[in-house]
């Protein structure tokens, strides 16, 4: 997890308790809450139009944006599989279709490289 992140959730357990962790970590009394509390931030976050697609219907799909985002964002897939959690197997299978657009992106920084490059030795001497 990103440092602030850290910082961010740190402070929010310390002023809220046990809430979500215990939830996620099986506690049934507040696993009720805590789907309650998502289902009314999805209500006050979302337009009628988002609520209808049933975006982020489960806590996985928040989980599975941000390792998403990471990977469209160039993180390197080995540290984003240490920050989910995963092997770089598992992360490979699930996100196989950003992975392939980062060695496109790659492909692309290569190629234009290359370019200025062959730009450069072709340019006269002294220009």
């Amino acid at each position: 997890m990103a440092p602030k992140l850290v910082a961010q959730s740190a402070m929010h357990s310390s002023h809220r308790g046990r809430g979500v962790h215990s939830a996620l970590n099986g506690d049934a009394r507040d696993a009720s809450a805590y789907g309650l509390t998502r289902r009314r931030a999805r209500e006050a976050a979302l337009t009628l139009d988002e609520l209808a697609l049933e975006l982020v219907q489960r806590p996985y799909d928040l989980r599975h944006a941000g390792i998403s985002f990471w990977l469209a964002s160039g993180v390197d897939p080995a540290e984003c599989a240490r920050r989910a959690g995963q092997s770089i197997q598992v992360l490979f299978r699930y996100y196989a279709k950003f992975l392939v657009e980062a060695r496109h992106h790659a492909n692309r920084l290569i190629e234009n490289s290359m370019q200025r490059s062959d730009e450069c030795e072709d340019a006269p001497a002294g220009a």
